[in-house]
């Protein structure tokens, strides 16, 4: 076909004009991209003087509550800092290795696991997280681009008397020595107690909530046992699961293995009718009934050496429980092997550096949780969670097999049990939230106070540093508005 010499100019020019076109959408499209990166881009910390950087949120501890505050914050493209006392990050769930997971539901068995933990609790539920790596995996996406310092010990405080939001203090600054024996000032528009030692908040001067010893009138502080966590190979875990189903009915399973005695194809509890008959070689150790996981190819996990008197925050005494778990854990399968089903050939498959840490000091927030809270199902305006696990506080030397004190229904946990008392920019994550002894034993467990964690990240990224409006400033109306927007935008239901 010809083209006409006019037709050609024609068709020379329009082709032009659309290629012109083309590169001016390219520019656009590329302009628009550009912005976006910008404002999903993570800040930068700005200089406060030699030595000293000032970050919008500095977290002390590297536990998975406070990780996903950090997380949420940081992917707002807020400049956020980990400082972790510990050697290495993780907490108990990675260094302690506490791989099982308890699940808060309401009374009609609906769970109340939501946010960001829902996908490790469905991977949990479904198997393909079970093992330490796959756990160790999802921690490491949750912390990815995140700055954090380990080995670090704080060195002092800087703290102003201000009166702003009807708050009295502002921390203004943290000193801390690194492993490289310099000292090193962060300021922070926010800062976070996220380790189970309280490293931070013991510097605040605020009052420690009574603990253990409140149940008994007791005159010295005391604190639920700490858990060395137990690993096994060469389990026949269905073995096992057809013994306790051969007992049935449940009375008859009762009487023999002990109360709440109970192994489906995944989880095992109870038998403390046999484990109570273990004697210890060392008197801080107690055998109590086993809470297992089976994380597949006979390797179970098992939650069930209790250690009394652990002080979290001395390293000595950190390392000599450690050590105390690790020279009776031997033992301890020689037992297992001669008086459980399905672990006549089970073996010791590793041995945890650190210790899964139930319960330590806490101090005093805008509002301390009860157990009457608790038992009622109570609702607050400023609901930035949900709990339902049951009232379960653990043995100590003065309570020997630990308590159960009912299980509630859902109920909610508001800001101000996260918000330290007096303070205008502290904040508590993971078992530093403020409830009375009671209705910690049922608010403790990770996933109900991880998801006050990741909603005080949104909070923080939207209310905060975009929306100019302190945490401590938010009303009734604009939690009304904030409970919306978690439930359209990120799927989190608090209100009710």
């Amino acid at each position: 076909m010809s083209i006409h010499p006019k037709n050609q100019q024609t068709f020379a020019q329009r082709c032009v004009l659309a290629f012109l076109c083309v590169l001016l959408m390219l520019e656009t499209v590329g302009a628009s991209t550009s912005a976006m990166a910008a404002s999903t881009s993570t800040a930068s910390p700005v200089s406060c003087g030699p030595g000293c950087n000032r970050y919008d949120i500095v977290m002390i501890g590297s536990e998975i509550e406070g990780v996903l505050l950090a997380k949420r914050a940081h992917d707002a493209g807020l400049s956020v800092l980990i400082l972790d006392p510990r050697e290495k990050p993780g907490g108990e769930l990675i260094q302690g290795q506490m791989l099982v997971l308890d699940e808060p539901n309401d009374n009609r068995k609906r769970s109340l696991v939501q946010g960001e933990m829902k996908s490790l609790y469905d991977g949990y539920n479904a198997g393909t997280i079970r093992k330490l790596s796959a756990f160790e995996s999802y921690y490491r996406k949750l912390i990815r681009g995140i700055p954090m310092r380990s080995g670090i010990a704080i060195d002092g405080v800087e703290i102003e008397e201000t009166g702003k939001s009807g708050k009295g203090k502002t921390l203004k600054s943290i000193t801390y020595l690194a492993k490289d024996g310099k000292l090193y000032q962060v300021q922070a528009g926010y800062f976070v107690e996220n380790t189970d030692f309280n490293a931070l908040t013991v510097h605040l001067g605020n009052k420690r909530i009574p603990g253990m010893e409140s149940l008994y009138n007791g005159k010295k502080p005391d604190y639920m046992a700490a858990t060395y966590m137990l690993r096994f190979k060469g389990v026949n875990w269905g073995k096992l699961h057809q013994a306790v189903l051969e007992d049935y009915p449940l009375t008859n399973v009762v009487k023999k293995y002990g109360p709440n005695t109970y192994v489906d194809w995944d989880f095992a509890t109870g038998f403390s009718n046999i484990t109570y008959q273990y004697k210890p070689r060392d008197s801080q150790l107690l055998l109590r009934g086993l809470n297992a996981t089976y994380q597949k190819d006979g390797e179970v996990i098992v939650n069930g050496l209790l250690i009394y008197d652990v002080d979290p925050a001395d390293p000595k005494s950190v390392r000599s429980a450690v050590a105390k778990g690790k020279a009776e854990a031997p033992y301890i399968a020689k037992f297992l092997r001669q008086h459980i089903p399905g672990f006549s050939k089970a073996e010791l498959n590793g041995y945890p550096e650190y210790l899964y840490i139930r319960d330590y000091n806490r101090y005093e927030t805008e509002y301390v949780l009860t157990y009457k809270d608790v038992m009622s199902s109570r609702m607050f305006w400023d609901n930035v969670t949900l709990g339902g696990y049951p009232v379960d506080l653990q043995a100590t030397r003065a309570v020997k097999k630990g308590i159960g004190y009912g299980k509630p229904d859902r109920y909610g946990i508001p800001l101000r049990s996260f918000e330290l008392k007096s303070y205008d920019n502290v904040l508590v994550a993971g078992k530093n939230i403020g409830a009375d002894i009671k209705a910690y034993g049922s608010a403790r467990i990770i996933p109900t106070t991880a998801l006050a964690a990741e909603t005080m990240g949104i909070l923080l990224a939207r209310e905060w540093k975009k929306g100019h409006k302190r945490l401590s400033e938010l009303t009734p109306a604009d939690f009304r508005r904030i409970h919306q927007y978690l439930k359209k935008d990120y799927n989190i239901r608090i209100d009710q």
